[in-house]
């Protein structure tokens, strides 16, 4: 069988079937209003003390990041729309709050799952883990994953909860798969922190493992976190070549371990930067932890995500400048919101869109509402006086808007001085590339920005006209496309003309079957997540950039992506 790759790693061992008892919800009627408010905010109590422990052992095991999903959890269980609208209908209907809390819930969740999205679905997801967590305490239940025995097991289970997640040892957990979730839910992120393998999406797996286990008392599961690839009952041969391929990659990962601390340079001395992208200022920390050598996208919409307002100017003042002295003189390049398309942000009123993502959005919403945009600008600039940051605008697609946003940088620049405020005079102003008009008219936009950054998951599904998130469009969606390369290639050619320097944060900056055509094509900075840095560096070490730009040349004149694949995995197994 097969499940969707949501952290790397091998797992062989016995299966675990793992569910929590059904819980019951009846549709009772109660005797006393006050009664059922006092048990029910008795549960809320309960609830939320439950969530601080799990924060404290996920502060302790993964660090503050991930520890910051149980702080939103605990918000929830103090949330005035949620909470208040449950005691309100408690009141007004008179039904026991448990059927009331899942009805008010179910909602909220269609709200949000209405909304076609895949990080809202995802909260939605953090929703339905509160409020069973809520129920469960109303009614006295058992809610915990943590008596799961102390042998070493491979969770199966139609779905775990972030907080079921948190709850996992290394020492007890092989590895996990559910049936239902997505790479981008925070149960994988915390199992990626945690370096657990695990998959999601492998619809029907429990039931073949019921049928498994008819005839036997214990079963044993083989997966590839990295592939998707399961084996219920393995053979002897393919135990042993999971066995083979985990030793491959522990050693894979004592050679990266080997480039820390070393430069980030071809044999014929090319020098790239290799830096990570991150989305709040604690993971600042993972680049330092991961040796990445600054921060290539900090993507600070997620300061105004989760949230009834805009962050103030001093919140985000001391979110870019915490980030910023993190990276101890290391680069930061915020990019300024980039809200809509899958970022929903209730509270700037954007309307319902047919195409969000070719709809109003990033720098065009910030190019019309100035007040929350300059709030941000001056909040970077007076960053800027604590460490080296640079400022990216994201979705320009033509060059009034690079000028249009620059000269509200100014005009807060002028605005500070005028108040003494103290920030880099010579702050460096770039833009993304993420729209095809974008790369065409490079040339131009060179004689304005000081540097270009190119986002590959849009420019592909751009250029191609092909949703990154359509799963029926995946052999069309590929940034190894010659159109992509093509564009790509047209960027740093007039970025280098003019003496710019070229980024690139998208998911293709990670890919190390796209490193040696980057660096053929010229490109200055890769930036991925801090996981992938020495992986990267590794390779980059290996390879020479006069080669590589032969390599890159011949791919350009190629048309079919398939042969294009071919070639390029020849090229690395040569390396």
């Amino acid at each position: 069988m097969r499940g969707i790759p949501a952290s790397e790693g091998i797992a062989i061992g016995p299966v675990l079937l793992w569910g929590q008892d059904e819980v019951i919800i009846e549709k009772k009627t109660i005797d006393s209003v006050e009664a059922e408010l006092e048990k029910f905010e008795a549960a809320v109590e309960h609830s939320k003390n439950q969530l601080e422990e799990i924060r404290l052992k996920a502060l302790e095991t993964m660090g503050e990041e991930e520890a910051q999903v149980f702080d939103a959890h605990i918000l929830l269980m103090e949330d005035p729309e949620w909470i208040g609208k449950i005691k309100s209908q408690i009141e007004s209907d008179l039904i026991c709050s448990e059927y009331i809390v899942q009805s008010v819930t179910d909602a909220f969740v269609a709200i949000f799952e209405a909304m076609d999205n895949e990080y809202l679905a995802a909260r939605a997801a953090d929703l339905k883990d509160v409020a069973m967590r809520l129920i469960r305490n109303i009614l006295g239940v058992s809610s915990g994953i943590e008596d799961i025995g102390s042998s070493p097991v491979i969770i199966v289970a139609e779905d775990l909860t972030p907080s079921d997640t948190a709850q996992l040892s290394k020492d007890t957990v092989l590895g996990f798969i559910t049936e239902q979730g997505n790479k981008t839910s925070h149960s994988a992120i915390i199992a990626r922190t945690m370096g657990i393998p695990a998959l999601v999406g492998a619809e029907g797996l429990r039931g073949r493992i019921h049928e498994a286990m008819e005839t036997k008392d214990t079963l044993t599961l083989a997966f590839d976190g990295s592939t998707g690839e399961i084996f219920i009952s393995p053979k002897a041969d393919v135990v042993l070549q999971f066995e083979e391929k985990k030793k491959r990659i522990e050693a894979e990962h004592e050679a990266d371990e080997a480039v820390r601390g070393k430069e980030s340079i071809t044999l014929d001395g090319k020098k790239v930067e290799i830096a990570c992208n991150i989305a709040k200022p604690d993971e600042a920390d993972y680049v330092v932890e991961h040796d990445g050598e600054g921060v290539g996208l900090f993507r600070s919409e997620f300061l105004f995500m989760e949230r009834s307002e805009a962050p103030s100017e001093e919140e985000q003042f001391e979110a870019y400048k915490r980030a910023v002295i993190k990276l101890k003189g290391r680069p930061l390049i915020v990019r300024t919101l980039d809200a809509g398309g899958d970022k929903h942000i209730p509270y700037l009123n954007v309307s319902e869109e047919m195409n969000p993502f070719l709809g109003y959005r990033a720098i065009r919403i910030c190019l019309d509402d100035t007040v929350l945009f300059r709030t941000q600008l001056r909040a970077i600039l007076r960053a800027s006086d604590f460490g080296k940051i640079k400022v990216m605008f994201p979705m320009i697609a033509a060059v009034d808007e690079f000028l249009e946003a620059k000269a509200l940088v100014l005009d807060e620049m002028k605005n500070l001085r005028a108040s003494g405020v103290s920030f880099d005079e010579n702050i460096e102003l770039g833009i993304m590339v993420e729209i095809p008009s974008t790369a065409v008219l490079a040339d131009l936009f060179a004689n304005h920005v000081d540097f270009f950054s190119i986002g590959t998951n849009d420019l592909t599904q751009y250029t191609l006209a092909a949703d990154r998130m359509n799963s029926k469009l995946k052999k069309l969606y590929n940034h190894r496309n010659p159109a992509v390369l093509r564009l790509i290639k047209m960027v740093i050619d007039a970025a280098h003309k003019k003496g710019k320097w070229v980024g690139m944060c998208g998911e293709a900056a990670g890919d190390t079957y796209m490193t040696p055509i980057l660096i053929g094509l010229g490109l200055d900075e890769f930036s991925m997540a801090p996981s992938s840095v020495l992986k990267v560096r590794r390779l980059v070490r290996k390879l020479s950039q006069e080669t590589c730009s032969t390599f890159a040349q011949d791919l350009l004149a190629m048309e079919d992506v398939v042969k294009i694949e071919e070639k390029i995995e020849a090229f690395i197994k040569a390396i």
